[in-house]
């Protein structure tokens, strides 16, 4: 069971790796508002993982109120850094196909280590 303190200690962590990772490696011709807007969509796409939430576009345009695009113009960067990966899986109707996506696993055993060192 993880304690509150631990989800505390992994919530710091994931923002402090968020605002390094987005922050710190700009993407070419990527504009420093960009950069913000992934730093909050990061914050928004981590309490719907928290939640057990699927992170398909339609969630995320759902539970922000954003249009399609704006979703797009926040999550792909975060694809094309890694720390997002999307798969095409059916959508809810089973007809056509939707964008779901998930975090790298990687980034989960980065935070784990940072964790892990950080104690004393």
């Amino acid at each position: 069971m993880t304690s509150v303190l631990n989800a505390h200690l992994q919530n710091q962590l994931f923002s402090a790796y968020a605002l390094q990772e987005i922050l710190d490696n700009p993407i070419e011709g990527e504009t420093p508002q960009s950069r913000l807007k992934q730093v909050g969509m990061m914050t928004v796409l981590y309490m719907i993982h928290q939640s057990h939430e699927k992170l398909t576009l339609s969630n995320i345009v759902e539970i922000t109120g954003l249009t399609r695009n704006a979703v797009k113009e926040s999550v792909d960067p975060l694809v094309a850094r890694g720390i997002l990966r999307e798969t095409l899986v059916k959508n809810s109707m089973g007809r056509g196909t939707a964008r779901q996506f998930e975090f790298h696993p990687e980034l989960f055993e980065r935070l784990r280590r940072s964790g892990s060192s950080s104690k004393p």
